[in-house]
């Protein structure tokens, strides 16, 4: 297996770059997520997956290894192949990829290219646990996708409320009342909550 490639990035295109390591090119097919983070780069290091088939051997580069285990537990899930989990990856990024998979968003999975309901929910029953404990690994909050709800919950937590409280409550006080835009509102009626 190889595990990773560091050379100089011969040719990039937001499907693929050739890696030169030592004079020999390697052709890896990247995600449009990795191609952003590399676009102004001469040379690097690209984690690899490579996929062997009857007929074929295809390296997958990833930019950093959270991409690249996630590609992998896509691949984990029935009737998802490799271009499949490319575009989920190129659609979203690794962290909000896996928000939506841990919170059952089938809505937002539905909107990438090439996955339909079916597909949404099958990801998302083979993969909301095991991704649940990546979020807390990285310290994504799985509930919070909204800048203002994230900056009331680090209020939270900076008063000393924990995590998962805190998220909690301010669930609570967003499913009550959508149209709070006031930082401090949210904060002052989740307090009350907890």
């Amino acid at each position: 297996m190889i595990a990773f490639v560091r050379g100089n990035f011969v040719a990039k295109t937001p499907a693929q770059v050739i890696v030169d390591v030592n004079g020999v090119g390697y052709e890896l097919h990247i995600s449009l997520h990795t191609y952003s983070s590399i676009q102004n780069m001469d040379k690097g290091l690209l984690h690899t997956y490579l996929q062997v088939k009857e007929d074929s051997q295809t390296l997958f580069g990833f930019f950093d290894v959270q991409e690249k285990e996630l590609f992998i537990q896509l691949l984990s899930v029935s009737g998802v192949g490799a271009s499949t989990a490319r575009m989920m990856l190129s659609s979203l990024r690794p962290d909000e990829l896996i928000r939506a998979i841990v919170q059952g968003n089938a809505p937002q999975l539905e909107s990438i290219k090439g996955i339909g309901r079916k597909s949404a929910e099958r990801i998302i029953l083979e993969l909301r646990d095991k991704l649940a404990k990546t979020l807390n690994n990285l310290n994504i909050s799985p509930l919070i996708n909204n800048t203002l709800e994230q900056e009331a919950l680090n209020a939270l937590i900076a008063l000393g409320i924990g995590r998962a409280t805190g998220e909690q409550a301010i669930q609570r006080v967003m499913k009550a009342e959508p149209a709070l835009s006031q930082i401090e509102d949210i904060i002052k009626k989740a307090l009350k909550t907890i």
